[in-house]
């Protein structure tokens, strides 16, 4: 596969099938945020905060339809458009800015799962040791290259479908009359409430990276979007789940709704399932710190012609550090926060990469170059 304005290539052996592409873009949009996202959404717009969730899921397909319009016109990356629309310093310059924010998402999903850990199984769990051996899992997958990565996305996918089926529990004893008076909540407020829920939805933009990797790339929209349409599913699925459970006081002293929920499954040869849930949700973010870690060593890989596992090393001790650091559910709780705001911006930069692209092809057709 030629880029054009990109100029590399990539082998057969390391390319993915486009029906991949589904699998890719959804699990890394379902993760630790997964867990608690309903209240911080009601926040918002109140029990029509499930309108918010449709509304996030319709402009991220919009967003998607962005992206591949993008790299369809540049025939090659997220580094190829930059480097096109900017030119090798600035386009390097927000190169690296965009590592940084890959490194983001995995820090973000990493320190809060222990910290779920922590709340949950095991309170004295010492940090950087869990976060230590859970980041050379990390690296085992990411150094077998993007094909190894899918083959976890795929399992992941796999294990975390049996764990919908339990929202059946929560429903057999909830109140429906919760969710009245529909559509109560002003549009402005139904807006902010999407935006919350931004941090839920981050993550299909690491196919401005792995574009390239895509053996029928005009083959994967589809499976991209459906990937975004089974996330948007499952979030409402969720959102309405809680919302009938729970009314509006009880949720807003619920930092893990969907956690707590797990507690009212109840088998005769398993008494704690939300133990199991767990357990089994280490599988599901995995692909998330293992994306984001692979997306952000890769550019600097792209830009200065570097072995990957140099930055993904460097990378790795970054993560562990900071994750150290953060003691405490106050900064825990800032730096989803701050990757929630980060995370809008970015994606709002993307129509601007859209149109500048748009712009640029004008004029070069004009001047026929």
């Amino acid at each position: 596969m030629n880029d054009a304005k990109g100029g590399f290539n990539v082998p057969e052996n390391l390319m993915v099938t486009s029906t991949m592409t589904f699998f890719l873009v959804h699990s890394m949009q379902v993760g630790v945020g997964m867990l608690g996202f309903e209240k911080y959404i009601a926040e918002g717009a109140g029990y029509d905060a499930w309108i918010s969730i449709l509304v996030a899921g319709i402009a991220v397909h919009l967003l998607l339809w962005m992206i591949y319009r993008l790299l369809q016109d540049c025939g090659g990356d997220l580094v190829s458009i930059h480097n096109f629309l900017f030119g090798k310093y600035l386009g390097g310059l927000l190169n690296l800015v965009f590592s940084v924010y890959f490194l983001l998402l995995s820090l973000t999903v990493l320190r809060t799962f222990v910290e779920v850990i922590q709340v949950w199984v095991f309170p004295q769990l010492n940090v950087w040791l869990f976060a230590l051996v859970y980041l050379l899992l990390a690296y085992y997958f990411v150094i077998g290259g993007l094909r190894v990565i899918t083959g976890m996305c795929l399992l992941s996918v796999m294990l975390g479908l049996p764990l919908l089926f339990f929202k059946f529990f929560p429903l057999q004893i909830g109140d429906v009359n919760n969710l009245y008076p529909m559509i109560d909540a002003s549009v402005s407020e139904i807006l902010s409430s999407a935006k919350t829920s931004t941090l839920s939805f981050l993550g299909f933009e690491l196919l401005l990276l792995f574009y390239p990797f895509i053996k029928d790339q005009k083959a994967s929209k589809k499976w991209a979007h459906f990937g975004v349409f089974y996330t948007t599913m499952i979030y409402l699925v969720s959102a309405i789940v809680a919302f009938i459970y729970y009314n509006e006081d009880q949720l807003q002293h619920i930092t893990w709704a969907t956690i707590s929920l797990w507690k009212i499954v109840d088998f005769p040869f398993l008494q704690r399932f939300e133990y199991m849930g767990i357990g089994l949700w280490a599988y599901v973010v995995l692909p998330n710190i293992c994306l984001g870690l692979w997306a952000a060593s890769r550019i600097p890989k792209r830009m200065f012609k570097i072995k990957q596992k140099y930055v993904l090393w460097l990378y790795l001790v970054i993560l562990l550090v900071i994750s150290s650091l953060i003691d405490n559910r106050r900064t825990i709780d800032a730096l989803n926060t701050f990757t929630n705001q980060v995370g809008f911006y970015f994606l709002l930069y993307i129509p601007v990469l859209f149109i500048l692209m748009f712009i640029m092809k004008k004029v070069r057709y004009r001047h026929g170059i």
